[in-house]
């Protein structure tokens, strides 16, 4: 065995602590998706190395990498949901309650982009990451989905269909955003604040200004 694929020394966890274990190699696993150029090929090795354990030790946490790897992306799923819950619980109208999780969600993506990739980077093969897992993200556009419906349909006219469509399209151009800032930084972008308030506009109707205006008074 090469000294690279040598586990470092470890402490053993404490009698009755191999829960700490499992937040070490859920913690691993997400920082090595959130680094590798090829995320995709991240293995069960590469994560035990990370911790410092054999890679036997994996098994008793996690039947195999797709286990893992599953778990570290309902975590962030549930991490991005809840950061958006949050930013719109204050909000007092539905335009606010839209800037609110469409700011929160780019913001984090921007903030985050090793795990943004890891969340929506297309890059897990199917026969690794169950689709119920990439599928926790449904959520996700819904929630988008039914905020911008609060605002551009307000008497429910439009079918299930057409709103669905619309909050994808909304996210469409926010999932763009976030990748190509992350991906072109160097570029002569204008302020962030600034894209968002343009993004929002074009799929509401809203002014620019008036969505500027929401996106200032939340940094306030």
């Amino acid at each position: 065995m090469s000294s690279e694929e040598q586990a470092a020394p470890r402490r053993r966890n404490p009698r009755g602590q191999g829960q700490m274990l499992k937040a070490q190699l859920v913690d691993a696993a997400a920082k090595l998706l959130a680094t590798l150029d090829q995320p995709e090929t991240l293995t069960l090795r590469q994560v035990a190395r990370e911790v410092g354990v054999a890679p036997a030790s994996v098994y008793s946490h996690f039947p195999n990498l797709g286990a893992l790897i599953e778990h570290v992306l309902r975590l962030r799923y549930d991490e991005l949901a809840g950061l958006m819950d949050e930013a719109a619980r204050s909000t007092a109208d539905p335009l606010s309650d839209l800037v609110a999780r469409c700011a929160a969600y780019v913001h984090w993506g921007v903030d985050h982009p090793g795990h943004y990739r890891t969340l929506f980077g297309g890059r897990m093969p199917a026969d690794l990451v169950a689709a119920s897992a990439q599928g926790a993200g449904a959520d996700l556009l819904g929630s988008v989905g039914e905020s911008l419906s609060a605002v551009t349909d307000a008497d429910g006219t439009r079918t299930v269909e057409r709103q669905w469509q619309a909050g994808l399209m909304l996210w469409t151009a926010l999932h763009g955003l976030v990748s190509l800032y992350n991906d072109h930084g160097a570029l002569p972008w204008p302020p962030l604040d600034d894209l968002i308030a343009q993004v929002i506009s074009l799929h509401t109707g809203r002014p620019a200004a008036e969505v500027t205006a929401l996106l200032s008074s939340r940094r306030q």
